[in-house]
């Protein structure tokens, strides 16, 4: 839902005092005010529920049940992947699913533990301590903590559009090769063979080949039925629990025919009742061995789950979705839940499209789930004990399975080959060097790509279009007309030290393409800024075209680059007659000698 602003008629909306009413009760109490305020806005749950009506809470009462039925079996298998034993996903699952709705913008969005951010948690941590241990453990709620906290002072901050700076090559190229490592990892539970745990695809390709001969058909027959269950559900409908059908129909399968005789592994005792809570222990080089660890799932569950918000929230007619709500929803969740058992937790795509397309409408969807998580834990956890565990692994491939997208990799080839190879880079990157190392150099490549793209921008010399005061490129318009007296340039990024250089020598590699010419119009309507380095080379510039005996006229200014010319006295250098509104301006100026047009642009300096 969109901000309605403070104002006095959108109070009760928020669930203010009117301030037209009964001022002289709190009129001297403006304090009191806003203590009483500020907690109700930030609890986006409120809006939401005021907003509900019956047909809508049935709704959200059945998509609760829906996700809370693929959440259950789908955090043991992720919890299972992250090193930690099967009743932590369940953990994982229970308080992020109550705290987020209560502070996010999205309706839909279904947190809990999910695939990728679990083998962070592996890889990370495994190097720390033993997985399944409860020094492993106390590292994984450490880490939880952690990723919160940063997420909680980023959105502290306003410092939610950071997201923007990842690009999508780089995330798609990271989704498909953890998606990869994923996979691999699960092969060993579906053969029922032993592989030592590795950080990367060839390490557990490796381990694969070597054990394969020690494969147990039958644990391979589970795994096979339970991917075929699963991916039949959902050819049928999304809505359907292919996990849990597959998990009981196996489940009876071990128990009916003795299975565990003949080397079925299952998941043994869970234990059963909510999780106690729990003060993580904090020390200074416990937290210097995480932080990064931390750091990685901060950005990553941060960009996986905006990303997952924006989408489901453009099918209900693009309901706002607030970045900087997002972080302190998804930060309260992770830190908040470390402490009740809760590894850490991202938002899940497969849940959070089916509690949309099961009648969510609000966050009470999403706290129904969390309650039935909790029924769950304090009932019914004896029923996982014969739980094979090829099916958590069959679980955790199909949901990886989707994260592999040729077609989106196809379309960025077609539409931009650098982003292709970037994409192409993190992709292996994340194979060769494991996930953490692949979203550290993903951070990295986009910060390049950054870099230069704005170190050497786009530019274009114009020509004006026959029978028109219209100026275009004229690698796009060929018939475009080049003045004898006059080249064109137009720069299309700001100023600043990142590309002075290129700016100043692209211009005069121009000049000397095209000869002759008297004066150098530079189209400045692209450029918003200049900063200091900005201004000295373009300083530079008008002496050196002077002494080739050339001009540097300026148009289409804008009103701040305008400001920064006249403070810092470079306006004066170029002369106030050389700078024009238009192009057409600049031309006709000179060619008639007048510079009366000039008055039209100083009358403008303070605009």
């Amino acid at each position: 839902m969109k901000d309605q602003g403070c104002s006095s008629d959108n109070l009760k909306q928020y669930g203010q005092f009117d301030l037209r009413k009964n001022q002289s009760d709190y009129s001297h109490s403006p304090r009191i005010q806003l203590k009483l305020s500020l907690p109700i806005r930030v609890f986006t749950i409120i809006n939401q529920i005021k907003s509900s009506t019956a047909a809508s809470i049935r709704g959200d009462v059945l998509a609760g049940i829906t996700v809370a039925i693929m959440v259950i079996p789908q955090g043991m298998a992720y919890a299972m992947l992250a090193g930690l034993p099967p009743v932590y996903g369940l953990y994982a699952a229970l308080v992020p699913l109550l705290i987020y709705p209560l502070f996010g913008s999205s309706r839909h969005l279904s947190i809990g533990p999910v695939a990728v951010i679990s083998i962070i948690v592996l890889e990370g941590l495994s190097q720390l301590a033993a997985p399944g241990t409860s020094e492993f453990i106390q590292l994984a709620l450490l880490t939880s903590l952690l990723a919160g906290l940063m997420q909680v002072l980023l959105s502290v901050l306003k410092l939610g559009f950071l997201v923007n700076f990842l690009s999508e090559p780089v995330i798609k190229g990271f989704a498909a090769a953890a998606a990869l490592i994923i996979g691999v990892s699960q092969i060993p539970h579906l053969l029922g063979i032993s592989v030592d745990r590795s950080r990367t695809f060839y390490g557990y390709a490796k381990g694969i080949v070597v054990n394969a001969d020690e494969t147990n058909l039958i644990t391979l027959g589970v795994g096979i039925v339970g991917i075929a269950v699963i991916v039949a559900a959902r050819k049928i409908s999304r809505k359907i629990p292919g996990g849990l059908i597959a998990v009981i129909l196996t489940t009876v399968a071990v128990l009916t025919l003795g299975l565990t005789d003949h080397e079925v592994l299952v998941v043994g005792e869970v234990r059963s009742g909510l999780p106690p809570f729990q003060w993580i222990e904090l020390d200074l080089e416990t937290i210097g061995a995480v932080l990064p660890l931390a750091a990685v799932i901060c950005i990553i569950s941060f960009i996986e789950s905006l990303a997952i918000a924006k989408t489901i929230s453009a099918q209900h007619s693009n309901y706002h979705i607030d970045a900087n709500k997002e972080l302190f929803a998804l930060g309260s969740a992770k830190m908040l839940g470390s402490f009740f058992g809760a590894f850490p937790n991202s938002a899940s795509f497969t849940r959070s499209a089916v509690n949309s397309e099961t009648g969510a409408s609000s966050g009470i969807a999403s706290i129904v789930a969390g309650l039935v998580v909790m029924l769950t834990l304090l009932f019914l956890t004896p029923l996982f004990a014969m739980m094979p565990k090829a099916i958590l692994a069959s679980i955790v491939v199909v949901a990886v399975v989707g994260l592999i997208d040729f077609a989106d990799a196809k379309r960025i080839f077609k539409i931009d080959r650098r982003d292709f190879y970037v994409l192409l880079a993190t992709f292996l990157l994340t194979l060769i060097f494991g996930v953490q190392a692949g979203v550290l150099s993903g951070v990295i490549l986009s910060v390049v790509m950054i870099l230069i793209k704005t170190s050497r921008p786009h530019y274009a010399v114009l020509g004006r279009l026959e029978g028109t005061k219209t100026y275009r490129n004229i690698k796009r318009y060929p018939d475009a007309l080049l003045d004898d007296d006059f080249l064109i340039i137009r720069y299309d990024v700001d100023l600043y030290f990142g590309n002075a250089e290129h700016f100043y020598d692209t211009v005069i590699a121009q000049t000397k393409q095209f000869p002759g010419r008297d004066y150098i119009i530079l189209n400045m309507a692209a450029i918003g800024s200049i900063d200091t380095t900005g201004l000295h080379k373009m300083g530079l510039l008008v002496d050196a075209l002077a002494e080739g005996g050339v001009t540097l006229l300026l148009a289409g200014t804008r009103g701040q680059v305008r400001d920064t010319l006249a403070i810092s006295g470079l306006q004066d250098k170029i002369g106030l007659q050389n700078c024009y509104l238009t192009i057409a301006d600049a031309v006709e100026g000179h060619h008639s000698d007048d510079s009366g047009l000039s008055n039209r642009y100083a009358s403008q300096t303070n605009v």
